[in-house]
């Protein structure tokens, strides 16, 4: 079977030939463009700059030598813009070394200032004469959301401020998504797509990086009040934003039918290390309608798979995604509160597939020995894998300076689990 054969089968909740493995598939199974350079070095690929394929959390491209390398199964269609608002996809590249001293290659429009601290501000849309949209500190390897947050005048609040950055999608798109999946298509790899327009409320896109004078509520602080305070305002642009998107992935869908396996519709957390950001009574009533006719229109209408994205300890919400609709989960956070592997298989796992939870990355990854990290990736995959539902993935992406011996004893898990 290749790989798409066995994504289809773990979807599907049946056992797959091998494990399933995703890296650099969507914005949250990604790797770090460092931690690329040194998994390339360790299997003495082609010595080149690394593509930053997603600025923001400064995503390294895994190429089709680096995923041939690593064995890896999903490959990711994803938007021709970013979150700072410019091209990332069919775009010219230029040089660029990091405050870490990695030669990177960047997208033209990557327009940055440096500070005199050494921090880095860089512009949406590229466009330097308007103020910058996101920071990196000196000693950081990834950008901050910076909040321009304009005076809130109560009786102005519009929600179409909160929209500005969504829209019907135009024909240039449409060629855009057939043209990428076809070309992903004839890989033989599964295709996760990340369409977007779906994201309620996704604290990443909250504050519009990608937009030059952002209105509306764009203070993350602000935003979570809101769901509180004014709910009606919410629920006018979770209702706009879900007509318009199930309008657009119509669009999509005629132009690729199911060439797509897995979309990615959501990244909203709703999970701290320890509790949830909100009871489930307030999900019922102010996210779950609008996930449900989302995920309700792609069952009707597709064999895609929908992949939920959310951090923390979501044990207690596990049910409420399922009556969402959702098929999938990340990324697995099974150092948070509840989120024990075995608990969540035996419990969850006729309803929901796991994509991560493979291995922890706050911890064992980052500062586990190299034989502590292997145990715990076959642990995991013996839990998670029994009877399909399992794509293997850590939890989120793979941060900057991870040991590369212990990427390297992961991948080793992964071969040992495979039989390879």
């Amino acid at each position: 079977m290749n790989s798409r054969e066995n994504l289809k089968l773990t979807l599907n909740h049946q056992q797959p030939e091998r494990l399933v493995l995703d890296f650099g598939g969507t914005a949250v199974t990604g790797i770090h463009c460092l931690a690329v350079k040194n998994l390339r070095q360790y299997y003495r690929l082609t010595d080149k700059p690394v593509k930053v394929v997603e600025p923001f959390q400064m995503l390294g491209e895994v190429d089709d030598e680096l995923r041939e390398a690593m064995g890896i199964d999903v490959v990711g269609a994803y938007g021709k813009g970013n979150l700072i608002g410019f091209d990332n996809n069919e775009c010219e590249w230029k040089p660029f070394t990091s405050n870490w001293g990695q030669n990177l290659l960047v997208p033209a429009d990557f327009n940055f200032t440096r500070s005199d601290d050494g921090s880095l501000k860089i512009y949406p849309q590229g466009d330097t004469t308007v103020p910058p949209s996101a920071n990196m500190p000196a000693s950081g390897y990834f950008f901050d959301a910076i909040i321009r947050q304009e005076p809130i005048v109560e009786d102005n609040l519009n929600p179409e401020d909160n929209l500005e950055e969504f829209s019907q999608i135009d024909k240039e798109t449409l060629d855009y998504w057939e043209r990428t999946i076809n070309q992903l298509y004839a890989s033989g790899k599964g295709i996760i797509a990340s369409l977007g327009g779906t994201a309620l409320g996704d604290i990443a896109l909250v504050p519009g990086m990608n937009l030059k004078r952002p209105k509306g509520i764009r203070d993350v602080a602000e935003w979570y009040m809101s769901t509180i305070m004014r709910p009606d305002y919410i629920h006018s642009i979770f209702e706009k934003q879900t007509n318009l998107a199930i309008e657009n992935y119509a669009k999509i869908y005629a132009r690729v039918g199911n060439k797509i396996d897995a979309v990615f519709i959501c990244g909203t957390d709703f999970g701290t290390q320890d509790s949830t950001f909100c009871s489930p009574d307030q999900y019922q009533e102010l996210y779950l309608p609008y996930y449900r006719r989302i995920n309700d229109w792609i069952h009707q209408n597709t064999e895609w798979k929908s992949f939920k994205h959310s951090c923390g300890a979501v044990e207690t919400f596990m049910p409420l995604f399922i009556e969402s609709g959702i098929d999938i989960i990340n990324p697995v956070q099974i150092n948070a509160k509840g989120m024990d592997p075995n608990h969540l298989k035996n419990t969850y796992g006729k309803d929901l597939v796991f994509w991560g939870g493979g291995v922890d990355t706050q911890k064992m990854l980052s500062f586990g020995t190299p034989s502590e990290v292997k145990k715990q990736v076959l642990e995991n995959c013996d839990i998670f894998a029994r009877d399909g539902g399992f794509v293997f993935n850590t939890v989120h992406n793979i941060q900057a300076n991870v040991p590369v011996e212990n990427l390297a004893s992961m991948m080793e898990g992964i071969k040992e689990f495979n039989g390879i």
